[in-house]
């Protein structure tokens, strides 16, 4: 079955500093048209960090958008489309919390949104970090670094107390795969 919408018009509504928003107009493959609004974004790195001691790296930090701090992993957008998405989880595990890891093993992509946005994030594994990080947050991330231990996570998630995707994916990775 084809499923395939093909653009015939594209009217740029908002241009951001990382974000371009996007009202198309396509061809369904009924023939008939439809509208769709598309969300840009450079892409996004996250890691799942953990420590000789077997406790995962969380961050806690106030998200506007939905009024409420989440417990997440380090996640950020990458700095372009053409950086490294493991340089950008190495970065964002340095700069948001005090650990940083020599290296990280892909483990998972996945589109955020993909009703109304393109954006790909990639996830990957940090094992044995260290807590020498010498970078700092961004002037506008206000993080509280928190360090669970599998039995932790396992409350955490049965009494719903992780609201966050990439987290919710990353962590469930840890508890079933490592």
């Amino acid at each position: 079955m084809n499923l395939t919408e093909t653009k015939i018009t594209s009217k740029e509504i908002y241009r951001g500093s990382f974000l371009n928003v996007f009202e198309d107009t396509v061809s369904l493959p009924n023939g008939k048209q439809a509208q769709r609004v598309v969300v840009q974004h450079p892409g996004a790195a996250a890691v799942l960090a953990v420590t000789a001691e077997q406790k995962v790296v969380l961050v806690r930090q106030w998200r506007y958008p939905v009024g409420e701090a989440l417990l997440e992993i380090p996640a950020g957008k990458l700095d372009g489309k053409n950086e490294d998405p493991a340089d950008a989880a190495l970065r964002e595990l340095a700069e948001e919390t005090p650990y940083t890891a020599a290296e990280v093993k892909l483990i998972h992509t996945f589109y955020t949104v993909p009703g109304f946005g393109d954006e790909k994030m990639y996830l990957y594994l940090a094992e044995n970090v260290q807590p020498n990080s010498a970078l700092a947050a961004d002037e506008d991330e206000i993080l509280e670094p928190l360090l669970l231990s599998r039995d932790e996570v396992r409350t955490a998630l049965a009494n719903n107390q992780i609201h966050d995707g990439k987290t919710l994916i990353a962590l469930q990775y840890w508890l079933l795969y490592c």
